[in-house]
């Protein structure tokens, strides 16, 4: 099992105009005062008039690199300048799935006796691709983020905090932000420990309850669900991989949205899944591959088409509007748009459909996201 430090890190400062109030560990903090309060958040910045509504975008998995000897072209500049438009929104969101380390000396694929194992990092100086991309929050709640054991992982958060980036995902954290004079909570979970457990669903409730309290929008990073290209289609009942309980998508899903989530955002298969609304809440069973720089992530079949999720939420939490915009790997692993074929959209639909009847959504031919009729 991969261990995850609950890092509790003091940002004070408004960030690409974000005010910024991170809570792990049980404790927040905040900038108009220098002792931590433990149990309860508050803004870093007061606005007079709140929007009435933000727009959230989301991405899948992002590996930018296998390091030392699989770096992307250019050293990864430009990594994101394809998808860096349909990016653009008020809050954008990724699933980091890799450390942003040096080699610590603790690869968790030391042992002989793993010798399917799979371990992957990026220069911490990637950190700064991430920013140029236009991403301000990723997720670590996954396998793949202590890679290269505690030290990996402490790294890859003062690479975050250095490029001005925010991070949520240890266990009992909730990052939330201030933007546009609403408040938004994001959470992240995945079967592992050290992380918000998605097979734990009274912690889950219980946080995603007490994020509520201190926001308006609650947003649920899950990295949930079996992996491969067969595991595209959501059932219901927990999912195994290689004697890991990767949770029950549909179970834990509806679970956070009747504890307070107003979207939850799904990722880990490596393919993309269908989509539902559930009480008025969208649901992303996953974005699929979204970054595979290097020797990375798989570049062929339907493993190599992901998307930009685009969702508008009113202050109150109901669904205003969304969007899917679609992806693919390029021979680098690198994010690109498919404007041509938007073939990821495609693929949602038939996944919708076929999974869900008349919960799932409907994307249209503008990519709008939309209840089924």
């Amino acid at each position: 099992m991969i261990v995850m430090l609950v890092l509790a890190a003091v940002t004070g400062a408004a960030v690409g105009g974000i005010a910024v109030v991170e809570r792990g560990g049980g404790a927040s903090w905040h900038s108009s005062s220098s002792t931590p309060t433990p149990g309860r958040s508050a803004a870093v910045r007061e606005e007079s008039t709140a929007a009435e509504s933000l727009t959230l975008s989301a991405t899948g998995d992002i590996m930018m690199s296998s390091a030392p000897n699989g770096l992307p072209p250019k050293n990864g500049a430009g990594f994101f300048d394809s998808v860096r438009e349909g990016l653009a929104s008020d809050l954008v969101m990724g699933n980091l799935e890799q450390p942003l380390t040096d080699d610590t000396g603790a690869s968790k694929c030391g042992s002989p006796a793993r010798p399917n194992c799979f371990a992957f990092r990026s220069p911490p100086s990637y950190a700064g691709h991430l920013k140029d991309g236009g991403f301000q929050l990723l997720n670590t709640a996954n396998n793949h983020a202590n890679d290269f054991g505690a030290a990996g992982y402490r790294n890859t958060v003062e690479a975050l905090e250095g490029a001005g980036l925010q991070y949520t995902g240890a266990r009992d954290q909730i990052t939330t932000m201030e933007i546009k004079g609403v408040k938004v909570a994001v959470i992240g979970f995945s079967p592992y420990a050290g992380a918000n457990n998605l097979n734990d669903l009274a912690q889950a409730r219980d946080i995603v309850q007490r994020a509520k309290s201190e926001a308006d929008l609650v947003v649920v990073q899950a990295h949930m669900g079996a992996e491969g290209v067969e595991k595209n289609h959501v059932r219901p009942g927990s999912e195994n991989f290689f004697g890991e309980n990767r949770g029950d998508p549909v179970k834990f899903s509806h679970t956070v949205i009747d504890a307070g989530a107003d979207l939850v955002i799904g990722h880990g298969p490596h393919v993309l899944r269908g989509m539902e609304f559930y009480q008025g809440k969208l649901i992303a069973y996953s974005l699929g591959n979204f970054a595979g720089g290097g020797r990375t992530l798989s570049k062929t079949g339907i493993l190599k088409y992901a998307g930009i999720l685009r969702v508008t939420l009113r202050k109150d939490g109901s669904y205003a509007g969304g969007q899917f915009l679609s992806t693919y790997l390029d021979g680098d692993g690198l994010p690109t748009r498919d404007t041509a074929d938007e073939r990821g959209r495609d693929l949602v639909n038939t996944l919708t459909e076929a999974d869900f009847g008349s919960t799932g959504a409907s994307i249209g031919a503008d990519g709008a996201i939309k209840p089924s009729a």
